[in-house]
């Protein structure tokens, strides 16, 4: 693959990623409910979660989206590394609340974005 072809696929694979992510936190603070699981109630505590995940993925994604445009190749393999070990983290928090559509998603989602990294910081 040449790296004119890998910057574009990597472009736009995290592109979507980071704007699923910015998305997803915007979402999720105008309706805490959409993350829980059926039969569980809203409560303070998940509009915290809600709001403390948009406070980190709202700006991360930005930065992303923003470097991306930039094609800013060796800043962005860096914060895609953040970006990935964040991933990694919601998928830890859904394996241990038994939710598999987070831990799949997340998980896959932080896959995207560390082996885009890893190319990127190998070339």
């Amino acid at each position: 693959m040449s790296v004119s072809t890998a910057h574009l696929v990597i472009s736009l694979l995290n592109a979507l990623v980071a704007l699923v992510s910015g998305v997803s936190g915007v979402v999720g603070m105008a309706r805490p409910a959409m993350a829980l699981a059926e039969g569980e109630s809203l409560n303070s505590g998940v509009v915290f979660f809600a709001r403390a995940y948009a406070v980190r993925a709202v700006p991360l994604s930005v930065v992303m989206l923003v470097l991306l445009a930039a094609g800013s190749w060796g800043s962005l393999g860096p914060v895609l590394v953040v970006g990935g070990l964040v991933q990694l983290g919601d998928a830890a928090i859904g394996a241990a609340r038994r939710n598999t559509g987070m831990l799949i998603t997340t998980g896959g989602l932080a896959a995207v974005h560390l082996l885009s990294a890893q190319w990127l910081l190998s070339h």
